[in-house]
């Protein structure tokens, strides 16, 4: 069902640290370095996620997800479909040479 939902999609899908950014601004209103401090990681770390350089791991959702009363699921969902929808993106050409197994038989 999720390729479904993202295949032929021109735009990627949002990159979960783009909402964990907004909720720290606009809903918890708290800072990068305090929100960090909180979830005993550094800020680097958590200024990467929120910046879209990094991916959300099991770890920082368990930890935003406790800090802001969130589901953790909801941040790795958003990852992987962010993450699939770049492998896509980067793997076109390659993808579309290779032949599924059941096609061959």
């Amino acid at each position: 069902m999720a390729e479904y939902l993202t295949k032929g999609a021109r735009r990627a899908p949002t990159h979960p640290g783009e909402l964990m950014r907004e909720i720290l601004d606009e809903h918890a209103k708290m800072t990068i370095a305090e929100a960090a401090r909180r979830m005993q990681i550094s800020r680097p770390s958590l200024y990467a996620v929120l910046n879209g350089d990094s991916a959300v791991t099991a770890d920082m959702a368990l930890r935003f997800g406790k800090l802001v009363g969130g589901a953790p699921e909801l941040y790795l969902r958003m990852q992987n479909n962010y993450s699939l929808w770049k492998a896509r993106q980067a793997n076109a050409d390659v993808l579309k040479k290779i032949k599924p197994a059941l096609e061959m038989a």
